[in-house]
C-alpha cells in the first residue's frame, strides 16, 4: 500500500493567515501544508496537497487518489455542508479519510452544523485550530496496516 496522504483544502482555505484570524487564527495555507506533511512523515507517510476553489478540481484529485494515496486529510470548507458531489467523490474511492474543521462549527451559524460527510468520515476533528490536521493525520495513521 502507497505511504501517501492526501491533504485536500477547499474553498476559501487559501486565505488562511487573513481571513477572519478571530475565527481561523493567523496560520497560513502554507503554514497548515508545513505542520501536515510533518504529522505525515512523523508517521512514515509522504503527503500531496491541493487546494481549490472549485468543486470539480477537488473531486478530480480525490478520484487521482485511488491510485496512490492510502487515506486523505479534508477540510472542505464551505461545501461540507452542499456537496453530496464531493461525499460521492470520498465514498467511491474507499480510501479512509478524516474530515477536518480549524473551528467548531458547532458553536457556529446552524447551518454550518450539518456535515454531508460526518457519517462516512473515519476521522473527525472539530475546533482544534490548525493542529486538528495533525490530529487526523495520526488518527488516519493508526488505522492504516
Amino acid at each position: 500500500m502507497t505511504r501517501r496522504i492526501l491533504l485536500v483544502n477547499g474553498p476559501n482555505l487559501n486565505l488562511l493567515g487573513s481571513r477572519e484570524p478571530e475565527v481561523y487564527g493567523t496560520a497560513t495555507l502554507q503554514d497548515v501544508e508545513k505542520l501536515t506533511a510533518d504529522a505525515a512523515s512523523a508517521e512514515g507517510f509522504e503527503l500531496r496537497a491541493v487546494q481549490s476553489n472549485h468543486e470539480g478540481v477537488l473531486i478530480d484529485a480525490i478520484h487521482a487518489a485511488r491510485e496512490d494515496c492510502a487515506a486523505i486529510v479534508i477540510n472542505p470548507g464551505g461545501l461540507t455542508h452542499t456537496s453530496v458531489s464531493l461525499r460521492d467523490a470520498l465514498t467511491g474511492i474507499a480510501l479512509p479519510f478524516a474530515e477536518v474543521h480549524i473551528s467548531d462549527v458547532y458553536a457556529r451559524e446552524e447551518f454550518r452544523h450539518h456535515s454531508y460527510l460526518h457519517d462516512v468520515a473515519a476521522v473527525r476533528v472539530i475546533g482544534e485550530g490548525v493542529g486538528g490536521y495533525a490530529s487526523a493525520v495520526r488518527q488516519l495513521a493508526a488505522l492504516i496496516p
